[in-house]
């Protein structure tokens, strides 16, 4: 907390105090006591990543002002920091807001269609570069951007063998196969059960986006696969509804998560589960 409070004062907040906060598993973050009496969300990085805050502060933009989701307002974002206004914590046993959430995540599927699946610039998944390269093709978009692309980083180059590396990339060959073809839209692209709080308002927002234009089941992916209240399954019940969301669904999820299990591992993020994980969802491949 005491490099998160000297950042803090070099962008001109006189903080006096901050507390941890748990949930993130990249950045240092806190909430901070401001001399005035008043509280900010700040994070930063031991070693800053040139642009992360800048990318992640415009896509809390963009989640707000092209797909109508409640975000925290971005106080001040420098090469080293994020600042934050706070926002209450996430109610996991409330099935109403759950719901809220459905509808939400729903709305933003369903009123940001593309004709091109990426973003204008590269984000970040935690500390590591997203490639967003802009691609007509949904299928040969996550194939190459967001599932090969982690092959090379060294901690999933070492936990794979040949094999298993030929498996995935098979798996990728017969996306066409296992997915249908979607338009992209506005995606959340980290939509885990830490990344979900509660509005001023008590309506749920959303923080720590990687977004780009996607397939939506990407995003629903992530909260489906990652632990989570059992209140949530109002979530999917409402945004199918809502959302009108295909049929099979549910047997798509793993294949979307593979993005997720490769950057987990990628970070050094419970390695030894998640290479299992992949593991077992490329054996029909191998």
């Amino acid at each position: 907390m005491k490099l998160l409070l000297a950042r803090l004062r070099q962008a001109g907040f006189d903080a006096v105090s901050a507390e941890a906060a748990g949930g993130g598993v990249v950045a240092l973050a806190g909430l901070a006591a401001l001399r005035d009496g008043s509280r900010v969300f700040a994070k930063t990085l031991r070693t800053p990543v040139p642009g992360l805050f800048e990318v992640e502060a415009e896509g809390l933009r963009a989640l707000r002002e092209l797909g109508g989701v409640t975000t925290p307002e971005v106080l001040a974002a420098t090469p080293d920091l994020l600042v934050l206004e706070p926002l209450p914590p996430r109610r996991d046993d409330d099935e109403g807001f759950w719901e809220g959430l459905g509808r939400t995540v729903a709305g933003l599927h369903t009123t940001t269609a593309a004709d091109r699946f990426g973003w204008h610039r590269d984000g970040w998944l935690g500390r590591l570069r997203q490639d967003n390269t802009w691609d007509s093709d949904g299928h040969a978009f996550f194939a190459e951007r967001r599932i090969l692309r982690w092959l090379p980083e060294p901690l999933v180059e070492a936990a794979f063998g040949r094999e298993e590396r030929r498996a995935l990339e098979r798996l990728c060959a017969a996306l066409p196969d296992l997915l249908p073809p979607r338009p992209p839209v506005l995606t959340h692209g980290d939509l885990w059960r830490e990344n979900i709080l509660s509005g001023r308002a008590g309506d749920p927002a959303l923080i720590d986006p990687a977004v780009s234009y996607s397939w939506a089941e990407a995003d629903l992916s992530m909260l489906w696969c990652s632990p989570r209240p059992a209140a949530s399954d109002r979530f999917f019940e409402v945004y199918a509804d809502a959302a009108h969301l295909a049929d099979g669904w549910r047997d798509r999820m793993r294949v979307f998560h593979l993005r997720e299990l490769l950057s987990s591992l990628a970070h050094d993020d419970n390695p030894r589960e998640s290479a299992e994980a992949v593991r077992e969802i490329i054996r029909p491949f191998a």
